[in-house]
């Protein structure tokens, strides 16, 4: 007598005897035979292992998770805990009293207007009239912005001008990389000066002071003649040249000394201006500093100076007690041929203050 089919597969839906005694339908008994070879069994055995190894790595990460919150909630306290006793005080802004007053002092020297520079310097420098011109229209207008920032804070009624020299190259020594003959670049240097002048009158109130000096390079005379430079200087021309066009200018003062020479008081500071190129330098290791202050020392037994103020080195220093101004023209070949340091094209300017002296020293990047 077949059995009564009256209950479900373990596994599946299929009705079975009541009297199976494995619960299975004959299909899930074969499959569940199938499940149990060695092959099947192993593979179960290696997923789950992979599934322990994968929480495993979990538990791992969640701790360091944990650990890493409470070192940041540590360092979040002591941060707060800082913060809590931390004691300021107030610093009022610093303005201007006006009360004060000071003096700008912009330096122009060694600008060669007519020299081309290129291949010689290897490339480190580039010049010629057009960009003597852009350099030259660059440090009146940097110069006058300067001025100007400073003037925020004191007051500036006058800024010293002071031309030192080697405004032209000359063909005291050669031709070749001259864009100009002299008196030309003589001409070309004049138009560039008194434009300056010009900008400087019709963009501020300022005064003028312009202290004029010879360079070496200007000479109409093989050797330097220091007893007779100005009977001998193209540049002594050009400053009277410069003088007489500016003559009705009441804010214009021209000093345009006979000597070597010039000295201007500017409160209770004596300047002494000239070009530079007294001071015999060799090229020495320690740099133009050791002559300049043997030259400065020698000077001042017959006139005291409280800062000495030159150019001919191309090299900008601020010798505490002197100030060498850099070049227009910028590396060339003279400064390649004294060693002097490489360093772009600039001019100098620096204050006086009328109580403190000289207060800051700047450059005027003309590049």
């Amino acid at each position: 007598m077949p059995s009564k089919v009256d209950r479900k597969c373990k596994s599946c839906p299929t009705l079975i005897a009541r009297e199976s005694k494995t619960g299975l339908c004959s299909g899930c008994f074969r499959a569940a035979r199938a499940a149990a070879t060695p092959s099947a069994s192993m593979a179960s055995d290696r997923e789950r292992l992979r599934t322990q190894e994968a929480f495993a790595d979990l538990r791992r990460k969640y701790s360091e998770a944990l650990k890493t919150i409470s070192q940041q909630e540590r360092e979040l306290r002591a941060v707060s805990d800082l913060g809590d006793g931390l004691e300021t005080y107030h610093i009022e802004p610093a303005k201007g009293s006006g009360k004060s007053e000071a003096t700008a002092i912009m330096v122009a020297s060694d600008w060669h207007v007519e020299e081309n520079v290129g291949r010689e310097v290897g490339g480190l420098n580039t010049f010629n009239i057009d960009i003597a011109r852009q350099r030259a229209n660059k440090f009146f207008q940097k110069g006058l912005r300067l001025t100007n920032l400073l003037a925020q804070d004191i007051s500036i009624p006058t800024i010293v001008l002071a031309l030192l020299g080697d405004f032209i190259t000359n063909d005291i020594h050669s031709t070749d990389k001259n864009e100009e003959l002299p008196i030309h670049a003589l001409i070309t240097a004049q138009s560039m000066i008194a434009s300056g002048v010009e900008f400087l009158l019709r963009e501020s109130k300022y005064n003028l002071v312009i202290p004029c000096h010879s360079g070496n390079h200007a000479r109409t005379t093989k050797q330097t003649q220091f007893e007779s430079e100005n009977g001998h200087s193209l540049e002594y021309l050009m400053y009277i040249h410069l003088a007489a066009y500016f003559r009705h200018e009441p804010r214009v003062k021209f000093i345009i000394p006979e000597g070597m020479h010039s000295y201007v008081q500017i409160y209770d500071q004596t300047i002494r201006f000239h070009h530079g190129h007294a001071v015999k330098y060799g090229g020495g290791v320690g740099g133009i500093y050791i002559p300049v202050n043997k030259a400065i020392a020698q000077w001042n037994k017959g006139r005291h100076a409280d800062l000495d103020v030159f150019g001919h080195f191309h090299q900008m220093r601020d010798g505490g007690n002197f100030i060498c101004n850099g070049s227009l023209i910028g590396y060339n070949a003279f400064a390649l041929s004294i060693k002097a340091d490489f360093e772009p094209p600039k001019q100098a300017l620096f204050l006086i203050d009328k109580k403190r002296g000289r207060t800051c020293t700047w450059p005027i990047l003309v590049k």
